[in-house]
C-alpha cells in the first residue's frame, strides 16, 4: 500500500477515501470543498469539466442567489471570502402582479430585508463565475480529488463500504457515498430509489441583460401568465446596470420567444416585465431550461446518500433550489463531524434523512404551489393572485413568518 495524489491510499486496484461524491456541479463541488476544508479525505468526479467562462460555449448562464444560511456554511468552511468579491446583495424582493386586463403593473408590493435581518436576503452570483471560484478553491485542500471527466458507472453497498467503480476502470472504496449528480443521478439510480415527477408544461429562458436604470439590490418577480419573470441583481456589465433573467412561459411560448431575434426578443422582454428597469438589453447567450418538480422517495440507501438535484428539483421561484442543497450539505456534515468514527452508517444515514425529509417536502409543495399559482391563465384566478399578494404583504406578522421561512431561518 502506497500513498497516491492528495493522500488517498491505493491498494492494488483500489483506491480508499472517507467520502466519494458523484456529480460536480455547484452542488458537488460545494460539497467536496466542506468535506474537504472539515478534514475529510474526498474523491468527487463528474463526467464533464466545469465550464468556468462566462461566454465559453455550454456556459450554465443561470444565476444562484445565496441565502443566509448558505453564507453561514461557506463563512465557516472559509470560502466565503473568495465569493464575497462577486456577490450582488439582495436587500429587497419585489412582487409585481401584471395579470389585469392591460398587462400593466397594477400590485406592487416590497418584501424588505431589513424587517427581519441586519444583512441582505441573500447574494447572487452567476452559476459559471460559483464553478469558477469552487473550482479554484478545491485546488488548495490536499484533502480533495476532483476527477473531471470521469463518470460514476457501478456502485456496490456493503456494510462496511461502498465499492464504486468508475468510466476510467479505477475502483473506489468510500466509507460515505454522496449522489449529487442531477435529476438523473446515476447514484440514485444505482440505489435503486424511485421518485416522483411533476411536469408543468414550462420552460424557462436564463439570459443576463443590462438596463439604463439601477437595479438598487432590489430582486424584481413580475406576474402576468404562464409562470414569473425574475429580474435578479448581478455587478455591473461594461459599466451598466446587469441584472440576470429566468423567463418561465408555457413550453411553446417559451420555444417561439427563445427562436426570436435579438431586437424582437428585447422588445419582447422589456414589454413582459413592464419596463421596470427601462428597456433592457441582451449582455449574454440565451439557454432553455424545462421545468419540472422532482422528489426522490427516500434520501438514502446503505452507505448512499442524496442531496441537491439527486433528492429534490423545485422551479426557480424564491431562490430555494440551491439553497435547500445546502441545507442538505450542511446536515450531513454536522452529523458527519459529530461522530467521525460512524461516517456513513446506517445510524448517521437515518438521522440524516429524518433532520431533511419533511423540510424538503413542505419546501417542494410550497413551491408547486406558487408555480401553479402564477401560471394562472384564467382572468378571476389571475385576480385572486393580486388580491392575496396585497393581503399578505399587508398583514405584517404573516409577511415576516414568510420572509423568514424563505431564508430558512424557520
Amino acid at each position: 500500500m502506497h500513498a497516491g495524489p492528495h493522500g488517498h491510499y491505493i491498494s492494488s486496484m483500489v483506491q480508499t477515501t472517507d467520502i466519494f461524491i458523484s456529480g460536480g456541479g455547484i452542488a458537488g463541488l460545494t460539497a467536496a470543498a466542506c468535506f474537504g476544508s472539515a478534514g475529510f479525505q474526498v474523491i468527487c468526479v463528474d463526467p464533464a469539466p466545469p465550464i468556468t467562462e462566462r461566454d465559453a460555449v455550454g456556459t450554465d448562464l443561470r444565476s444562484t442567489a445565496l441565502l443566509q444560511p448558505a453564507h453561514d456554511l461557506l463563512s465557516q468552511m472559509g470560502l466565503w471570502p473568495r465569493l464575497a468579491p462577486h456577490a450582488s446583495p439582495l436587500e429587497t424582493m419585489r412582487i409585481i402582479d401584471a395579470g389585469g386586463p392591460t398587462g400593466e403593473a397594477r400590485v406592487t408590493q416590497d418584501f424588505k430585508a431589513s424587517e427581519v435581518s441586519e444583512l441582505p436576503f441573500g447574494w447572487n452570483f452567476p452559476n459559471w463565475l460559483l464553478r469558477r471560484e469552487l473550482s479554484a478553491y478545491l485546488e488548495t485542500l490536499d484533502t480533495v480529488s476532483f476527477r473531471a471527466g470521469v463518470a460514476t458507472r457501478n456502485l456496490v453497498a456493503r456494510s462496511h463500504e461502498a465499492r464504486v467503480a468508475l468510466s476510467d476502470g479505477a475502483s473506489i472504496s468510500a466509507k460515505l457515498v454522496i449522489g449529487a449528480d442531477g435529476r438523473n443521478s446515476r447514484v440514485r439510480a444505482l440505489a435503486g430509489i424511485s421518485t416522483r415527477t411533476r411536469h408543468y408544461g414550462q420552460k424557462a429562458i436564463v439570459f443576463a441583460v443590462t438596463h439604463p436604470i439601477p437595479h438598487e439590490n432590489v430582486s424584481i418577480e413580475v406576474h402576468k401568465s404562464g409562470g414569473p419573470f425574475t429580474l435578479v441583481p448581478l455587478p455591473d456589465f461594461e459599466g451598466r446596470p446587469s441584472s440576470a433573467v429566468v423567463w418561465m412561459d408555457d413550453g411553446p411560448k417559451a420555444q417561439a420567444l427563445y427562436a426570436m431575434d435579438k431586437a424582437e426578443f428585447e422588445h419582447a422582454m422589456s414589454a413582459r416585465c413592464c419596463n421596470v428597469l427601462g428597456p433592457l438589453t441582451l449582455a449574454s447567450d440565451r439557454a432553455l431550461w424545462p421545468i419540472i418538480s422532482l422528489q426522490s422517495n427516500k434520501l438514502i440507501a446503505q452507505r448512499i446518500a442524496l442531496m441537491a438535484e439527486a433528492a429534490h428539483v423545485v422551479p426557480p421561484i424564491g431562490a430555494q433550489g440551491l439553497n435547500m442543497s445546502l441545507r442538505d450539505l450542511a446536515t450531513l456534515l454536522q452529523l458527519a463531524e459529530g461522530d467521525r468514527s460512524a461516517l456513513g452508517s446506517e445510524q448517521m444515514l437515518r438521522s440524516y434523512e429524518k433532520a431533511r425529509a419533511a423540510d424538503i417536502a413542505v419546501r417542494v409543495s410550497g413551491i408547486d404551489l406558487l408555480n401553479r399559482i402564477s401560471q394562472a391563465p384564467m382572468q378571476p384566478a389571475k385576480d385572486l393572485r393580486a388580491f392575496g399578494l396585497s393581503a399578505l404583504h399587508n398583514l405584517r406578522p404573516i409577511r415576516k413568518s414568510l420572509m423568514q421561512l424563505g431564508l430558512g431561518s424557520r
